[in-house]
This record gives C-alpha cells, sequence and structure tokens, in this order.
C-alpha cells in the first residue's frame, strides 16, 4: 500500500517568518523539568491571598450551571464595571484577560509594517501580538528604571505610531508616573496615534497614579484586569475602558463566547466584595516591606513599588542576577527577573503570604553564596 503523501502545513509567509516562542516559561512547565513543586510561587505576580471567599462561593455556585454558554455580551460584568467606574457600559470592553484583550486591539488597528512603540524591556505580550500581526516595534529604553512617556512620544512621532504602550503602575520594575505625567502624555500624542495605557496594577498604586477617566477620549484606551488585586489570573478576565466607538469596534473580531460563565460569576462577585480588595492591598503593602526588609539585610536594594510584587536590586550586572535567580529556583522559590539591560540587574519577587516570603528569606541569602561561587 502506497503512504500518502506529507503535504506540510500551509502557514502563511507571516506565521512561517516567526519563532516558535512564547512570552513566559510557567512554572508549571519548570516544575515538571524540576520532577517537584515549588514551595512558594512568586514570579508570575499572581494573588497569593486569592479571591474574596464570595468569588469563590458565587463561581462554585455557578459551576453547575457550566452546561449552558456564558453571556456573549457580559452584560452584567459589563454594567457592573461601568457603575464601579462612572461611565456607560458602552465604554467597556470585557475580554480573557488584559493580554486578550491587547490581541484584539493589535488586530484592530495593526497590519504588516505598521509602527507600534514601546519601551525595550516592557511587558512582552503586547510585543508577542504585534510581531503575530506583522507589525514592526520600535523601542525606546527606559529612564531611571521607569518608562520613559517623553522618548516614547519622540519615538511614536517619528515613526508615525499607531498605538504607544505604557504600562502605569510599570511592569517589571514596580515603578509608576503621577496622574499628571500621563494626562501631559495623552495631551502631546500625535494624531491618529492611540496610547495604550495598561493598568494592571493600579489598584495598588497611590493616590493621584491614575488620571481621571474620561472614557469617551478617542486618544487612549485603559486596560485592568482581575487577576491582580482581586485574585483570579486564572480565570482569565480582563477589560478595556475606551471610548464608545472604539469598544464596539473590538464585537467585529472578539471571540463572543471567550470570557466562560464561572468567571463571569466570579468577577462580578469579586467587584461587590470591595471590603476584601481593600484588606488584600492592605496585605500586599506589608509584603512590599517584608521584602525590602528581606533584601536590606542581605546588602541589597530594593525599587519602591506600586504592584503587587518588588524588584530587587542585585547590585550587578543580569549574569549575575541569573545566577540569583537560578539558585532560588534551585531551592524552590520561583521568581523571575526582568529581560533587559539594566533592568536584568534585578530579581523580582511577587509579594507574597507571609510563610512565603519565610521561604523567601531562607533561599536568598543561600542562593547569593552560590551566586558567588
Amino acid at each position: 500500500m502506497t503512504a500518502p503523501r506529507h503535504t506540510p502545513p500551509r502557514f502563511t509567509p507571516l506565521v512561517e517568518s516567526l519563532p516558535a516562542t512564547v512570552p513566559f516559561v510557567g512554572p508549571e512547565t519548570q516544575e515538571r523539568a524540576r520532577g517537584r513543586a515549588f514551595a512558594a510561587r512568586l514570579g508570575a505576580n499572581e494573588s497569593t491571598f486569592g479571591p474574596s471567599p464570595k468569588a469563590i462561593a458565587t463561581m462554585a455556585e455557578a459551576a453547575s450551571g457550566v452546561w449552558m454558554y456564558g453571556d456573549p455580551e457580559n452584560h452584567d460584568l459589563k454594567a457592573a464595571l461601568a457603575a464601579h467606574h462612572g461611565v456607560s457600559p458602552a465604554n467597556i470592553v470585557v475580554g480573557e484577560g488584559i493580554d486578550g484583550l491587547l490581541g484584539y486591539l493589535v488586530r484592530l488597528f495593526i497590519g504588516e509594517g505598521d509602527a507600534v512603540v514601546t519601551s525595550e524591556g516592557a511587558y512582552p505580550t503586547f510585543n508577542f501580538h504585534v510581531a503575530g500581526f506583522g507589525g514592526v516595534l520600535h523601542k525606546v529604553p527606559y529612564k531611571g528604571d521607569h518608562e520613559d512617556p517623553e522618548a516614547l512620544l519622540a519615538k511614536a512621532r517619528e515613526t508615525g505610531a499607531k498605538l504607544v504602550y505604557l504600562a502605569n503602575p510599570d511592569n517589571p520594575m514596580g515603578t509608576w508616573h503621577a496622574a499628571e505625567t500621563i494626562s501631559a502624555m495623552i495631551d502631546a500624542l500625535p494624531e491618529g496615534c492611540l496610547l495604550v495605557l495598561d493598568e494592571a496594577y493600579v489598584e495598588f498604586a497611590p493616590e493621584g497614579t491614575a488620571p481621571p477617566l474620561v472614557a469617551d477620549d478617542p486618544r487612549v484606551i485603559r486596560m485592568r484586569t482581575f487577576s491582580k488585586a482581586y485574585g483570579m489570573a486564572g480565570a482569565r478576565v480582563g477589560y478595556a475602558i475606551c471610548a464608545a466607538e472604539l469598544a464596539t469596534a473590538f464585537n467585529k473580531i472578539r471571540n463572543h463566547f471567550g470570557v466562560n460563565r464561572i468567571a463571569q460569576a466570579g468577577a462580578l462577585a469579586a467587584l461587590a466584595d470591595q471590603t476584601y480588595l481593600r484588606g488584600v492591598i492592605s496585605q500586599v503593602e506589608a509584603a512590599r516591606a517584608e521584602i525590602a526588609r528581606i533584601a536590606a539585610a542581605n546588602d541589597l536594594s530594593a525599587l519602591p513599588s506600586a504592584t503587587n510584587f518588588v524588584a530587587v536590586d542585585c547590585g550587578r550586572d543580569g549574569d549575575y542576577a541569573r545566577r540569583v535567580l537560578t539558585e532560588m529556583i534551585a531551592q524552590d522559590v520561583f521568581v523571575r527577573m526582568p529581560f533587559v539591560a539594566p533592568q536584568e540587574r534585578c530579581i523580582r519577587i511577587s509579594a507574597g503570604r507571609p510563610q512565603d516570603l519565610e521561604k523567601v528569606a531562607q533561599a536568598l541569602p543561600e542562593a547569593l553564596k552560590a551566586a558567588e561561587a
């Protein structure tokens, strides 16, 4: 019998040109390779404090109805978010986390050869989407461990960029800009350029970090999430606040059943429990202080943070920080680090529970000794 002729997949030229990589290697992948679980999971900026117990109970109750599709309009969640922020539901887009929304946004705006501006070393998933749709990334360096709004604007003017990305507070450094700086950046955007303002960590930031919401401003789209402060990273629920015309455009391409029924119910309950949210924020503040204390006890410095993680400056170059990170992982403490110099001199530790940070306190001095060897 003659074997069937093999026909290779008929990928597009763009897909053929892309590397088969992912922005992050998950802790589960590392655990499988190591043959054991981590004792402290502090690398992905998840909330080890978990979601509101009311959200957990609501999701458990909703599980019995999982035979039904979720509401494709996300109506109740959009209405609750609109009321929470004092905007119209027409200004809200709900999607599969900020990652999913970034993918839809890039698809809406970017074709092959279109210019996009971001910071060198900023959140890589955005870059992943831009490359996937054939956009051309133009990057500017950080300035003093902060993203540099003036440099981003200058590069946007130079390249005619359609999108410019800024996270405030920033990932991976945890630094932030005041609301006045962000408002001035919006006012200075070149004609036809949209600011993608990633505010995933804004609940942890000091008062005066987020500029006032002007939902119908066509120059900016603001991204928020239930993954961080609300403790629902595994549920994949994010939302955007933007002009109604842009919000409506998402309906042309989004996966209308992308946010499942259980996740919608959980997000609604989590949003309603602001008392629990305030408690989490307080615990994160205490954890950041403890990470800074552990760093100082080991002659390292912690960068000020407005997020649920702390970047710890290892005091040398990226090679040394990578050795420290490798040794932390060898001691069953999952942490990550920035990818690009000079920020790669740091390791990044999520704000965990006291028992998690006790593992950090035990592992860090040993990791530093091993890194020196």
